[in-house]
């Protein structure tokens, strides 16, 4: 147990020292870091399930680039980056979702994406990420946010749990 303290004192003295955080909406020249980050993420869903994510090909990075490209220019579309000490540690990417009788669901925010570099977690810098998408998708009226996330991210789950997010469906698949 003490042992257990301690390493959470050291996380926490290590949060401490660290430069703040700052939250600010993502341009064209953060493109290429947010390529590698998109990969990153790509590769961790592709690792939990590789029948069901996409596999990253030779440069997802590039891909991941000119993805997120084409959706920070679109109204509906927000991606937030935070930004420590000068680096981009992490991103998340959010959206309006117009109402969906498919889905059985009205207008929502949906989070697409939210990643956070390997040093960078467990800082805050996920919660932070989300509280911008949250509160640019409340200014716009948008009355609820949905997200999704792999089965087996327990991290992630326990974040999202953490900040209010609630389970209401569960994805399931089956290979042709």
């Amino acid at each position: 147990m003490r042992q257990g303290r301690l390493a959470f004192q050291s996380r926490v003295e290590q949060a401490v020292d660290q430069m703040p955080v700052l939250i600010r909406r993502a341009t064209n020249a953060d493109l290429p870091e947010l390529g590698v980050l998109g990969a990153t993420l790509l590769r961790a869903h592709y690792a939990y399930d590789q029948q069901r994510f996409m596999a990253p090909g030779g440069n997802p990075e590039t891909g991941y680039a000119w993805f997120l490209g084409t959706q920070i220019a679109a109204s509906s579309v927000a991606v937030f980056v935070a930004e420590r000490d000068g680096a981009i540690v992490g991103y998340v990417y959010a959206g309006i979702e117009p109402q969906s009788w498919k889905e059985l669901r009205e207008e929502a925010g949906f989070i697409h994406d939210v990643i956070v570099k390997d040093e960078e977690r467990r800082t805050g810098v996920a919660r932070l990420l989300l509280e911008a998408a949250c509160e640019w998708l409340r200014s716009l009226g948008t009355p609820r946010v949905v997200l999704w996330t792999a089965e087996g991210n327990d991290a992630a789950q326990a974040l999202f749990t953490r900040l209010g997010f609630r389970r209401t469906m569960v994805e399931m698949t089956k290979e042709l």
